[in-house]
């Protein structure tokens, strides 16, 4: 009987090629789709998954003026307090974030220094964290400010072997002031591609406590805090417990909690103290739209196989007079439909195969088709699924048609089964429509981005780390720079310029400020010319300038500072901080030096040049390849021993941006498929309702009927559903695109026109599709049309 069942599969999908092909492409396409997104989507759900369950981070709550702010950043001693002190943590590390030592260099005697990432942490690191070592104790290779662990690959860079424990290597970054000869301690594998922390070396937390000695101090924070908890532990009383933890400190405004620490790569954005998304916004977001393409593939199978019963009835009359029950008949459609998935299954696996390194490129991933039961048991899932679901509707109503009927060749249409078709196409392209309306709005909005004033000049500006000789004297190197020719400007910082900025509370006043008021204000150390190689505008006062004399005794805040500060006419105001009195000579007006998720905050500038590491360069556009050779001559004249690395400022800019460029480009791609797959369907429909109506055609161009009434008349049916799509979609996209919309804090306004243009470019690329049948119909000479039934 199975084989009976295969043989009319095969007869079936070789008499019918038109509708087989058109279903197996729409199939191949939606589950091509489907694979990769899941690759994606189970790549961003084993991020961090490798730790242990009772792994944790602590968080702190700053409670400001303007709300509540949430950070990653602690005090120093919290985690050893917190052993202490509280029964339920059974261990504690405290480790600097990554890219705090992201510009490192490391080097062996003898060797040209390596770039290289890396964390200061507490001695039980690798107790806490599953990352294992090859060589080492990890209960000892970080104890002592004289150790450093490394990693496989740094390893074999550095000694060509991971026997390496008790070789000397000197290591050094621009943050901290002194080079560090340490020895090797311990070697760990290389950090797996699911981790979200990816570094090259590990160096004692004493180390940073000796050049930052504030961070032992409860009032200072800086570096995060990790628990492992005991078992039982129930984590929101424990959370209550902690909650005030920080006010037996002296902290009043700041209260804690902990969060698996495997949520912080998917649930990373806090609104006044509570999760409010993340990347895991973007996982459900792709998560839907697979699931939406591979419905609208389904749906072309569902009116296909319903709208070509016809074809069928007198195999379903015989069999049912014969004695086949309607669970064999069922059985055998489900089949027919199961069958066609894997065959578009298997191609989709081949599709996949050749997009991947494209979609890697894509989504910065090194996803891969490895054959794991995991994976052959979700493509063997979706396979089935997919079958049931796309031939669930065909197989109950073929099976449910009367043998008397079915013999005579007649098929009453229901109303029932006409509005389910109907249907259907009706929630095909209403997906397809929110999907337009989302590219439009996330185009809008990337472009609003990039045009924006940002508040400084971004383009032709690069920086690099001022090492060496440079480092202790930032000013000769500033001077040399300045006189090679396409140089337009050059200053120094004391960090990154975006994303990057340090924070103080409290430690400042000014006259007229409300005691009970927290404010925060992001600050960093500058040198003259800084604001004018930027290009950020000032909006009252000066700059700092060496024709006034120092400035050390100055400050610059921006627009967003004195907002908050309630000052009227600034300039010349004195603003205490840490017990220094500093004169206001300056406003800059705001600048955004975080994302546009994010309103600009208040920040200030101090004139501190032998603070300052990271040189700025602004150049003349047409002769950066001329500045950037003659920068690296320079660099090796009168800093040799140091390699010339340098970045662009607007590369740092685009990288606020990843994920939503992301998101932009592979839902540019999805809404493509989308109404590509749901035009499909409905080519197919239009040709079978076209061979159905062909003596009714030929009759209308006997009578005089021309090619447009016959175009029109075959066209219409089929612009219903879509319009009534349209109607659907563009409220639901509305209030979806509005919701990604208020994630940023500056965003376009929603405009008439992207909903307009979404439904106007669905109803026509319809028409159009519906049309190339229609025309074709209606151009048969109406005596083959006559005699074709």
């Amino acid at each position: 009987m199975f084989k009976h069942h295969l043989l009319l599969i095969y007869r079936n999908f070789k008499r019918y090629k038109g509708s087989f092909f058109i279903n197996l492409i729409g199939l191949s396409a939606g589950l091509s789709c489907a694979l990769l997104i899941y690759l994606w989507v189970n790549d961003e759900m084993q991020m961090d998954g490798f730790h242990s369950k009772r792994l944790y981070q602590v968080m702190e709550n700053e409670h400001i003026t303007e709300g509540v702010n949430t950070v990653d950043g602690t005090p120093g001693i919290l985690g050893e307090a917190m052993v202490k002190e509280m029964p339920e943590v059974e261990m504690a590390v405290t480790a600097s974030p990554t890219y705090w030592l992201a510009k490192s260099k490391i080097s062996t005697e003898g060797k040209p220094a390596i770039n290289a990432s890396g964390k200061f942490a507490s001695p039980d690191f690798f107790k806490m964290f599953s990352f294992p070592l090859l060589n080492g104790d990890p209960r000892q290779v970080l104890n002592g400010k004289n150790s450093i662990v490394i990693s496989e690959e740094l390893a074999m860079k550095l000694f060509g072997t991971t026997d390496a424990i008790g070789k000397a290597v000197k290591w050094s970054n621009p943050d901290i002031k002194s080079e560090n000869h340490v020895l090797v301690s311990g070697v760990f594998k290389n950090i797996p591609v699911n981790s979200s922390d990816q570094f090259d070396f590990l160096s004692s937390i004493d180390v940073l406590f000796n050049v930052t000695t504030s961070f032992k101090k409860w009032g200072n924070n800086g570096p995060n805090t990790f628990v492992v908890l005991k078992n039982g532990t129930d984590v929101q009383r424990f959370n209550k417990k902690i909650n005030g933890f920080l006010k037996t400190k002296g902290q009043t405004t700041h209260t804690l909690f902990v969060r698996p620490f495997a949520d912080g790569y998917l649930y990373s954005r806090f609104e006044n103290g509570m999760v409010a998304g993340g990347r895991a916004d973007y996982v459900k977001l792709f998560s839907l739209i697979a699931i939406f393409i591979l419905a609208i593939a389904c749906i072309n199978f569902m009116n296909l196989s319903t709208a070509k019963a016809s074809r069928r009835l007198k195999e379903v009359g015989v069999k049912k007079v014969m004695g086949a029950q309607r669970s064999s008949l069922m059985f055998q459609y489900m089949a027919e439909s199961l069958m066609l998935t894997f065959i578009a299954l298997f191609i989709s696996l081949l599709v996949v195969e050749l997009l991947l390194p494209q979609f890697n490129t894509i989504v910065g991933k090194q996803l891969s088709l490895n054959f794991s039961w995991k994976l052959v048991l979700s493509l063997l899932g979706i396979g089935i699924f997919t079958g049931l679901i796309s031939g669930s509707y065909p197989a109950l109503y073929l099976s449910g048609l009367k043998p008397s009927a079915a013999l005579k060749g007649k098929l009453s249409m229901t109303a029932g089964a006409l509005w389910t078709r109907q249907g259907l196409v009706v929630f095909q392209f209403t997906l397809s429509v929110v999907l337009i309306v989302a590219v439009v709005v996330i185009y809008e909005q990337i472009e609003y981005i990039q045009t924006k004033n940002q508040g400084y000049q971004k383009d032709n500006v690069l920086y690099f780390e001022a090492e060496g000789k440079f480092k202790n004297n930032v000013d000769f190197a500033l001077k040399g720079i300045r006189q090679i020719p396409g140089v337009l400007n050059a200053s120094s910082i004391d960090r990154e310029l975006l994303g990057d900025l340090n924070y103080t509370f409290g430690d400042f006043s000014w006259e007229g400020r409300d005691p009970k008021e927290v404010i925060k204000f992001q600050r960093a150390n500058v040198n003259t010319g800084l604001i004018e190689t930027l290009g950020i505008e000032m909006a009252a006062g000066r700059s700092f300038s060496d024709q006034f004399g120092s400035d050390t005794s100055k400050i610059i805040i921006n627009e967003s500072g004195i907002k908050v500060m309630r000052l009227k006419d600034p300039v010349g105001k004195i603003f205490n901080l840490w017990g220094k009195d500093l004169q206001i000579i300056g406003v800059i007006k705001d600048f955004h030096f975080e994302s546009m998720h994010e309103p600009v905050k208040p920040m200030f500038f101090r004139y501190i040049p032998e603070g300052t590491n990271r040189i700025m360069v602004k150049v003349q556009s047409s002769e950066m390849k001329a500045v950037i050779s003659e920068l690296k001559k320079f660099n090796t004249a009168y800093n040799p021993g140091f390699n010339f690395d340098f970045k662009f400022l607007d590369h740092d800019f685009q990288a606020l941006y990843v994920a939503e460029n992301k998101v932009a480009v592979l839902s540019r791609y999805f809404a493509v498929l989308a109404i590509l797959i749901s035009c499909l369907g409905l080519f197919g429909l239009a040709t079978f309702t076209a061979e159905r109506r062909l003596k009714e055609i030929g009759i209308r161009k006997v009578l005089g009927a021309n090619q447009f009434s016959v175009v029109y008349t075959l066209s219409k049916d089929f612009a219903k559903p879509v319009i009534a799509a349209i109607l659907i979609a563009l409220p639901l996209s509305y209030i979806l695109t509005k919701y990604w919309l208020d994630s940023f804090a500056y965003r376009i306004d929603l405009q008439l026109w992207y909903f307009a243009a979404a439904g106007f470019l669905a109803l026509i690329i319809s028409l159009l599709t519906v049309s190339v049948q229609a025309i074709k119909a209606a151009n048969i000479n109406p005596v083959q049309c006559l005699k074709a039934e």
